[in-house]
């Protein structure tokens, strides 16, 4: 893989980690790191030790994990707000990567954690895939 082509691979990542909540898919993603779907999948996996749809999966595991430890939202809603479109999907990736459910995870507390700097809390709950 060329540097180039890591270039363009976190061109198209750095689009995902902004514009998690629109809907992305892999041939649109591949337009951005000017290649073909297939070459794209492959070599991003390789780059970054994950598909992109895991990758933007996590992202937005990550955005709703924010969402909820803020109480203010239902589950349904911080689904939408992220960019998912199906409920079911959605909590099924949260609890894989997470280990609760989104519901679960809404209403434990999460007081404890306030006084940390939101660029540190990102950091120490940033969801790990299970392997």
């Amino acid at each position: 893989m060329t540097l180039e082509d890591l270039v363009r691979l976190r061109r198209a990542r750095d689009g995902m980690d902004r514009d998690y909540a629109l809907p992305l898919d892999v041939p649109a993603l591949a337009k951005v790191a000017l290649m073909s779907a297939g070459h794209f999948s492959r070599s991003f996996r390789a780059a970054f030790g994950e598909t992109p749809y895991s990758y933007l999966m996590t992202r937005r595991v990550e955005r709703a994990k924010a969402l909820l430890r803020r109480g203010d939202m239902s589950v349904t809603d911080v689904c939408f707000a992220v960019g998912c479109t199906s409920l079911g999907s959605f909590s099924s990736r949260f609890t894989e990567l997470v280990g609760e459910t989104p519901s679960a995870y809404r209403a434990r507390r999460h007081e404890a954690g306030a006084p940390i700097p939101a660029c540190v809390a990102k950091v120490l709950t940033r969801p790990v895939r299970n392997r």
